[in-house]
Order: C-alpha cells, then sequence, then structure tokens
C-alpha cells in the first residue's frame, strides 16, 4: 500500500488497517520464532504499513491542531 493509497482513506478506515497490519505483524513474528516463516521479507513490509499508517494519521493530527 502506498502512502498516496493510505492518504485516500478515512480515519476510521485507518485505525482498522492499522489493527490489521499490528495483527499480521504479530503472526509474521509468530512464524518467525517458529521457523514456519519462509519469506523474512514480509516481516519488514508489515513493518513498513504500519510505519505508513502511523504517520498519516500523525500528520492529520498535527493539521487539525493548527487550524
Amino acid at each position: 500500500m502506498k502512502a498516496e493509497e493510505v492518504r485516500g482513506l478515512s480515519d476510521t478506515d485507518l485505525v482498522g488497517q492499522l489493527e490489521e497490519a499490528q495483527r499480521e505483524l504479530f503472526n509474521l513474528r509468530f512464524r518467525l520464532a517458529t521457523k514456519q516463516l519462509t519469506n523474512h521479507r514480509e516481516v519488514r513490509r508489515a513493518k513498513r504499513k504500519i510505519a505508513r499508517i502511523k504517520t498519516v494519521l500523525r500528520e492529520r493530527e498535527l493539521a487539525g491542531a493548527q487550524t
């Protein structure tokens, strides 16, 4: 998911996406620890997705505080 796609979502959708991404990261870490994960790049991809969503949420929070 690109940053432009994330910015197009509403706040409630972003919170839902964030929860889903965090759940996905937890499952990936669990699979990594039990040696069931074959593609280790998925963990990094999930972390970056979470970071993008949090960044957009913070941008909106700061934009709302300035007005």
